[in-house]
């Protein structure tokens, strides 16, 4: 496993019994993000460092009982705390690494990542990973409840100008990993970027 590897799951590993205690307010950023994928019912769709699961029920509600509905993420201590909340039941959860996904190419819908980018070792090279595992045509949203500033001020530090999710290091960012991004928002209320798989 590599440094970064260790580090992201030593962070997550730390936290993982407390998180959903620490964001109780979340579940309606989560729901109306899930909203802006616009699932089918049916459909097929990855929950990319689903840490605890907290997106897993209104991605389930959004596929129905016909829809395929998977949590991967690269820490175990967190996947035990979304099994112990239940939201096992409304997707399988995966120990896997989003730069090396055990799926085929173009099997999925959709990509769903919540606070996923900011812990990407090779952001480039893993989200052209989340690009192979789509179909061209389906949507990855990337996701936050709480905007870039908003998150920097709850950390203590200032926004950089080299940060991933601001949309002029974004778009090219996507652009050159096999998305093309339909829309953006930087709010304090919530960040949500959504881009077509370029195919």
């Amino acid at each position: 496993m590599s440094d970064d590897h260790t580090r992201v799951q030593e962070f997550f590993t730390a936290r993982a019994a407390g998180w959903d205690r620490r964001f109780p307010d979340d579940g309606p950023a989560y729901e109306a993000a899930v909203a802006g994928l616009g699932l089918r019912e049916g459909a097929r769709v990855l929950d990319a460092g689903c840490g605890t699961g907290r997106a897993l029920p209104p991605l389930r509600a959004a596929v129905g009982p016909s829809g395929t509905v998977l949590g991967a993420d690269l820490t175990p201590a967190m996947l035990r705390e979304a099994a112990r909340a239940g939201r096992g039941r409304d997707g399988t959860l995966l120990l896997a690494d989003v730069s090396a996904l055990p799926l085929r190419s173009g099997s999925l819908d959709a990509v769903f990542a919540a606070g996923l980018i900011a812990h990407l070792p090779h952001p480039a090279e893993n989200l052209r990973e989340l690009a192979r595992v789509v179909r061209p045509g389906g949507v990855l949203a990337l996701f936050h409840p709480i905007g870039r500033a908003a998150l920097a001020a709850r950390q203590g530090r200032s926004i950089t100008p080299d940060d991933l999710r601001a949309e002029p290091n974004l778009r090219p960012l996507l652009a050159g990993s096999g998305w093309r991004m339909t829309s953006y928002v930087d709010e304090d209320a919530r960040f949500l970027a959504l881009a077509v798989h370029a195919g």
